[in-house]
């Protein structure tokens, strides 16, 4: 009995042990995080994710106030303890020592799942290398390679702006069928294309403190530790399809940002539905646009020759209404300000932490997958 209990003092730290020689072999050794993504990784989605799939909300979402909770409850516990120990009760002692033993116990359980779920992801070959998307990684995209490319865009995005039916403050409406079967039907027809975009997918869920996320200017978040894709119900419309498909390629392995900005993009892109169509390509035009202005040295004659975006594209790309917004500054419990500089350090930390030099500057990377994609089809 006496071993058994030595024995539960040691796992959770076994298991810290085991998570970091996890990372470390991902970080030595590609191949291996290569086949834990093709081959053992989809287990998790095909059953802990069908499991929270079940739930109408964000089992994720809960579990992540339920940690602060925890967490709170244990610094609060342990300055009392701190303080008033001798005085206390032994049962309140004891009771307190088994709680900080339970998330002893936590921790070494969150430190496994987010690294099989999250962390070992980041140590991935590169899309390029894993699937056949175009031209080569090697090639050099020039000026004329971006402009025909942004261009593309561009058309396509000012096409399809005065085909939506819109309410009297220019909002576009969309009525149609369910958004989130839509995207995973478009995930699934992607994933015909790319292999490991294959089988099943649950359906993205609204994140319930929406207002919170679009403080952080947050669209959607992948909680590994529950397998889900997460939206944020409060952004503009046209945010929502692509954000949904960019959320989902996280279940499929695809935890870089930039190739699950493409991966959006693609699901969407070829949709029947308009809406998908001009989601993907609001969701690169201002990454194309920065690029190709970079390219041609700021020239504003050189730009003005080329298709301009329309002020109804510009203004569509909006992350959230002004009613929208009022709402969530109504409902704020802390400053917009304070709470996106905490999110962007956060996320500018994890980023790097885990091999992502350049942090959120990242994202605009799907520039070069595009240009590739799209290499022997436009130019």
């Amino acid at each position: 009995m006496d071993k058994l209990r030595h024995l539960k003092k040691w796992i959770p730290a076994f298991l810290v042990l085991f998570s970091v020689l996890l990372n470390i072999t991902g970080r030595i050794w590609q191949g291996f995080t290569d086949f834990y993504v093709d081959h053992i990784f989809p287990l998790w989605v095909e059953t802990y994710g069908r499991f929270t799939g079940f739930f109408p909300f964000s089992v994720g979402e809960w579990m992540l106030y339920l940690a602060v909770f925890l967490v709170f409850f244990l610094i609060i516990g342990g300055m009392i303890y701190g303080i008033f120990g001798k005085r206390l009760p032994e049962i309140l002692k004891k009771g307190y020592r088994k709680y900080a033993f339970f998330l002893y116990w936590v921790f070494g359980i969150v430190c496994v799942v987010m690294t099989l779920n999250c962390f070992l992801l980041y140590q991935t070959s590169p899309i390029y290398m894993r699937f056949e998307i175009g031209g080569s990684a090697d090639k050099e995209y020039g000026p004329e390679e971006i402009a025909m490319l942004r261009d593309y865009v561009v058309v396509n995005a000012n096409a399809l702006a005065p085909v939506f039916e819109r309410d009297e403050n220019g909002y576009l409406l969309y009525e149609k069928e369910d958004m989130s079967a839509k995207a995973r039907e478009e995930m699934e027809r992607l994933g015909e294309k790319f292999e490991n975009l294959k089988g099943y997918y649950p359906d993205p869920k609204k994140l319930f403190l929406s207002g919170f996320y679009s403080q952080q200017y947050i669209m959607g978040y992948y909680f590994p530790f529950s397998m889900e894709a997460n939206y944020n119900g409060q952004m503009y419309i046209t945010n929502v399809p692509v954000t949904m498909c960019h959320e989902l390629s996280h279940l499929k392995g695809f935890i870089l940002e930039d190739e699950a900005n493409f991966i959006g993009y693609l699901a969407c892109a070829d949709s029947e539905d308009p809406l998908f169509r001009y989601s993907a390509y609001l969701s690169v035009i201002g990454y194309l646009d920065r690029d190709f202005i970079k390219a041609i040295g700021e020239d504003e004659e050189i730009y003005r020759s080329h298709p301009r975006i329309l002020a109804q594209v510009a203004e569509d790309k909006k992350f959230l209404t002004s009613k929208a917004w009022e709402q969530v500054e109504k409902k704020a419990v802390l400053k917009t300000e304070t709470v996106k500089q905490a999110a962007d350090t956060f996320l500018e930390t994890t980023l790097t932490l885990n091999g992502v030099e350049d942090g959120t500057v990242s994202y605009s990377r799907v520039v070069k997958l595009l240009l590739q994609y799209y290499d022997g089809k436009l130019y």
